[in-house]
């Protein structure tokens, strides 16, 4: 693990070497089952499809802010956030506070009954939303968020189908894996995408069109770029992709809806054209649908600027879906949308026994309080700049980077062969990397339908510190793969 610190600059030498004095002298006592019987009960009780990350896994056992802790008190700065779910910290003391006193009070009697957190939290939720977005429905997961969010489009407009983006991640249920367009996700069954389009993604980095002057982002692609000044040639060529899939494979004036995450996760942080989402809303409703934004990744003040992914796209949804950073890591999601549009599900019952959960609720209101308390929205916008300078730079120096872009602290890395090619990096090669920031202490998450992107989404309160040692291990790995 240490001939890693044979590489890079002398500041980069000093700051891992700094770091990983502190990580491996942690206190963190762990008293669970041995690492090798947990591997050996991994294999023989949990379902072969959930594979942990890394050649060498780690076991996590504690959490702390930023950090975690393997079996060991070997310590690791968390820039994943347990797949961008942790948003305000690990077991952050306010958020525990708030759950310990409701699991004293009362844990679970569904909506059947009345219960005073659920319309406190829909209330302190809704005031977060603009327009008429005020009526809230609660579930469990971002999949069950964006399957209800399917229900709503169908019901409410009589139409049947629904347009997505290619590369899009919305969900793994039945109805969200067909709202998903990435083949990684897809089983093969009849029923899955039934009456899902899948048009074509408007990505300035890999896509027919785009360049330097496109994205909403510090970051802009180092592509050539023939728009001018006010006029973006990329997105009028993607909206004219989406004009012909309403033209040729949806009923005329028959959509139900889209379906568009503000900022693509688990496609690789994919970033549109400026203009492009509010081009599409226009167009989805002049064709009788609603416009769905799927805020699982980019909401509570992720990217920065906004507090939700959809404001920087200058638009109001018809219809808001919500989870991961939610809850810091509690199972909690919702559906956000209009009072004449939530009538529909009074079509027939509808219901959801843990939705709205009065620990849920509690967790909810605690962890929109530490948002704004620690200001962690403009810390997104502070650090994630900061960082997305960092690697702009890496960019600038390694071929093997291709692309960086993203806001706030919703950031993607994407490497390949060449910069010319943009070729996806051989997995061998990128998972060495990856391996070794972990080795050195730094978890990152990936993405892309290539697995070739680094996805850096920590929880919100990450210092320039951390920034700091992110490039810095980045780069090491970086270098010692290229000497290898």
């Amino acid at each position: 693990m240490l001939s890693f610190l044979k590489v890079g600059a002398k500041a980069n030498h000093k700051a891992i070497s700094a770091h990983l004095l502190t990580r491996f002298a942690s206190n963190a006592s762990y008293n669970g089952p041995s690492f090798e019987k947990a591997t050996k009960l991994r294999q023989q009780l949990i379902t072969p499809s959930a594979i942990p990350y890394y050649r060498n896994p780690v076991l996590i056992h504690k959490g702390e802010k930023q950090y975690l802790y393997d079996h060991k008190g070997t310590k690791y700065l968390d820039m994943f956030g347990g797949i961008v779910t942790v948003s305000v910290g690990h077991c952050h003391p306010k958020v525990n506070q708030a759950l310990e006193e409701q699991l004293n009070t009362l844990w679970h009697t569904t909506s059947i009954y009345m219960h005073p957190k659920i319309y406190e939290y829909a209330e302190r939720l809704t005031s977060k939303l603009p327009g008429d977005l005020k009526v809230v429905y609660f579930v469990n997961s971002g999949s069950e968020a964006n399957d209800l969010a399917t229900l709503l489009l169908r019901l409410y407009t009589k139409n049947f189908d629904i347009v997505t983006l290619k590369n899009a991640y919305h969900g793994g249920n039945m109805s969200s894996m067909g709202l998903t367009a990435q083949s990684t996700w897809h089983y093969n069954l009849p029923s899955i995408g039934n009456g899902v389009h899948h048009a074509m993604n408007a990505d300035p980095y890999v896509g027919l069109w785009g360049g330097r002057n496109c994205r909403d982002s510090p970051v802009q692609t180092n592509r050539n770029c023939d728009c001018t000044q006010g006029k973006c040639l990329a997105e009028d060529n993607y909206i004219n992709q989406l004009e012909a899939e309403f033209k040729y494979s949806l009923p005329k004036g028959k959509c139900a809806g889209m379906i568009v995450e503000s900022i693509q996760g688990g496609g690789g942080i994919v970033q549109f054209p400026r203009n492009y989402v509010k081009r599409a809303i226009e167009m989805v409703h002049e064709n009788g649908g609603l416009f769905v934004s799927d805020e699982v990744q980019t909401g509570f003040g992720r990217t920065g600027e906004h507090y939700w992914g959809f404001e920087m796209h200058g638009i109001v949804p018809d219809v808001v879906t919500m989870a991961k950073g939610i809850g810091n890591g509690f199972p909690l999601a919702a559906v956000v949308t209009t009072p004449e549009i939530s009538q529909v599900l009074t079509e027939a019952l509808h219901f959801n026994t843990f939705g709205g959960n009065p620990l849920a609720c509690a967790v909810g209101m605690a962890v929109l309080d530490v948002i704004d308390e620690e200001n962690l929205q403009q810390n997104s916008l502070e650090v994630g700049t900061y960082l997305l300078k960092g690697l702009e730079n890496l960019r600038d120096k390694y071929e093997v980077v291709g692309d960086v872009r993203g806001k706030g602290l919703m950031i993607g890395v994407e490497l390949v062969e060449s910069k010319s090619s943009k070729s996806p990096l051989n997995t061998a090669s990128f998972i060495d990397i990856w391996e070794s920031c972990k080795d050195m202490g730094v978890l990152l998450g990936k993405g892309g339908i290539s697995g070739n992107v680094f996805r850096i989404q920590p929880p919100m309160c990450i210092t320039k510190e951390d920034a700091d040692l992110t490039l810095n291990v980045l780069e090491a790995s970086l270098k010692n793969q290229l000497n290898n």
